[in-house]
C-alpha cells in the first residue's frame, strides 16, 4: 500500500458558542495512489461537529460524525473511516506491533483500526486504557499488581484535559501475549483526536517504564490531529507551546498519521457563566460486576472479535424474549433501529449494528430501512451546536454518577438496544420504561 499524503490548501473556520470563540485553521489530506480507498479526502464537515463542554479544564468539544459515541452514525460509514485511518499506517513496521487506544471514546475506534490492521500486521495486539477496575479491591493509581494475574494492572497514566483524566492499562495472564507485548517495537496509539501530544507522551512514557523499553517507533493514528501549528518547523511558535512531539520522545522515532489536520484557538467569552462539572473522575469497579463479553481489547488480545458469535446469541435471545417468543425471528426486525453501546463496552455492540445494518439491508427492500450505532457516555457536554438532545440517567456500573445519551429522541426509533457489560437489570429504570428497549446484559 502507497502511503503518498499531501496536504491541499489551507482553511479557515469560526466556531462561536456560549463560553467563546474557537478559531480553525485546517488541511484535509488529499491521498495519492489510493492510500484512502474510499475517500480522496476527508472535509471538516464530514468528520465534526462542535458543542460546548461542561468542563473547566476545556470549554469546547470537538463532536465526531464517524465515531458513533455522542452522535448516532450507521456503522458501514464508521467501518470505513476505521479502514481508512488504519490504511494510513505505513508497511514495513518493526514487530511486534501493539495498536492501543484511549478509553473511553476511542475504545470501538481503536479496534476497527486493529481489526483493519491486521490485514497486513496479523499478529498486532489490541490493548485498550481503561476507568474501570477489573477486580473487586481497589486500585491505588501508580501502584503495580506484584501478581500477574487477569486482574493485574500493568501502568496508569493521566489524560491531562479530560473530564476523567486517570486511566488504567493491564497486562495479560497468558505468559506468551505478556511476552509480546513487553517486546514490542513499534506503537500505534489511537484516539479521536490530539493536539497538544501530552496523552501520547504520557501514555508512552507510563508503557516504558512499564517495561517496554523495546519500543522504536510511535504513530500517534487520530481521527483529526490539531497540532498543525506544532509540527510545522517552519513557524515562529509560541514558547507557551509544547514542543515538537518528536523531540519530546527520545529515543524514538515519531509518526502522525490523520484523516484532517489543522490547529485551534480558543478565546473565552467575556465574563462567562461559572460551570459545575458532575463528578465523573473514578476508576472504582463498582457494585454492579461486569460480566464476561470477550476480550475486547481491557486485556491484550489478538483477536477483539472473539466472543461476538455468542454476544450475537444473546441480543436474538433478548430479541425473542422482547416479543415473548422462545426463537429469534429474523423478519421481525423493525425499520428503525438504534444500537447504543455503554461508556466503554461498544466493540461488540458496534459489531451487533453492523450485523443489523447487513441483515436489514438483504432482508428488506424498503430503502427507508436504517441501522445506527452510538453510545451511552460518562462525558458532560452542555446542549448545543452538534449536541440537540441529552437523557441523563444513573449508570449501570454502580458508580453512582450520572451518563448521558447525545442526540438520542427514544420516540425517533423502532427498536433500542441497549448493550451492557453488567446484568439487564443493572440500566436505570427510565430504559425500562421505553417500550421500544431490549436491554441485552452479561446475564442475556
Amino acid at each position: 500500500m502507497n502511503q503518498n499524503i499531501t496536504s491541499n490548501k489551507t482553511y479557515e473556520c469560526r466556531v462561536t458558542l456560549p463560553r467563546g470563540t474557537l478559531d480553525l485553521t485546517y488541511q484535509t489530506n488529499s491521498a495519492t495512489n489510493n492510500s484512502l480507498e474510499r475517500n480522496d479526502s476527508y472535509q471538516l464537515e464530514d468528520l465534526l461537529g462542535f458543542a460546548q463542554r461542561i468542563n473547566p479544564k476545556r470549554a469546547f468539544l470537538f463532536v465526531s460524525k464517524v465515531l458513533g459515541r455522542h452522535i448516532p452514525v450507521v456503522p458501514s460509514t464508521m467501518r470505513n473511516a476505521f479502514t481508512d485511518l488504519a490504511n494510513l499506517v505505513p508497511n514495513d513496521l518493526p514487530k511486534p506491533v501493539l495498536v492501543i487506544g484511549m478509553a473511553e471514546t476511542a475504545v470501538g475506534l481503536s479496534a476497527g483500526v486493529h481489526q483493519a490492521l491486521q490485514v497486513r500486521y496479523p499478529q498486532a495486539l489490541l490493548l485498550n486504557s481503561t476507568r474501570h477496575a477489573q477486580h473487586d479491591e481497589s486500585i491505588e493509581l501508580g501502584e503495580q499488581s506484584d501478581t500477574n494475574g487477569a486482574d493485574s494492572l500493568l501502568t496508569t497514566f493521566c489524560e491531562d484535559h479530560s473530564h476523567a483524566s486517570q486511566h488504567l492499562i493491564y497486562q495479560s495472564a497468558d505468559t506468551a501475549t505478556q511476552a509480546q507485548l513487553l517486546a514490542s517495537k513499534t506503537l500505534i496509539m489511537v484516539d479521536d483526536e490530539a493536539s497538544t501530544g501530552n496523552t501520547c507522551v504520557n501514555v508512552v512514557t507510563a508503557l516504558r517504564n512499564a517495561g517496554l523499553t523495546q519500543l522504536e517507533q510511535v504513530h500517534l493514528t487520530t481521527l483529526v490531529d490539531w497540532s498543525l501549528d506544532q509540527e510545522n518547523t517552519n513557524q515562529q511558535t509560541d514558547s507557551a507551546q509544547p514542543a515538537r512531539m518528536a523531540d519530546r520522545l527520545t529515543g524514538i522515532e515519531f509518526h502522525r498519521h490523520h484523516l484532517l489536520s489543522g490547529a485551534w484557538q480558543w478565546t473565552d467569552a467575556p465574563n462567562p457563566e461559572p460551570i459545575t462539572m458532575p463528578s465523573v473522575d473514578t476508576t472504582a469497579a463498582g457494585s454492579q460486576a461486569l460480566g464476561f463479553t470477550g476480550n475486547w481489547g481491557r486485556f491484550p488480545t489478538l483477536n477483539s472479535t472473539d466472543g461476538f458469535d455468542s454476544y450475537l446469541l444473546r441480543f436474538q435471545k433478548a430479541f425473542a424474549g422482547f416479543h415473548n417468543q422462545d426463537s429469534f425471528d429474523i423478519a421481525q426486525l423493525p425499520k428503525k433501529i438504534l444500537v447504543l453501546g455503554s461508556n466503554e463496552f461498544v466493540w461488540l455492540p458496534f459489531l451487533l449494528a453492523e450485523w443489523l445494518e447487513t441483515t436489514s439491508q438483504n432482508l428488506k427492500a424498503d430503502t427507508n430501512a436504517i441501522v445506527k450505532f452510538s453510545a451511552l457516555t460518562r462525558s458532560p457536554i452542555a446542549l448545543g451546536g452538534a449536541i440537540t438532545t441529552m437523557l441523563s440517567f444513573h449508570d449501570n456500573y454502580g458508580l453512582g454518577m450520572t451518563n448521558f445519551a447525545y442526540n438520542v429522541d427514544p420516540n425517533e426509533w423502532d427498536l433500542i438496544v441497549l448493550c451492557v457489560e453488567t446484568s439487564a437489570n443493572s440500566v436505570d429504570a427510565m430504559w425500562e420504561d421505553l417500550d421500544n428497549v431490549v436491554v441485552v446484559g452479561a446475564d442475556n
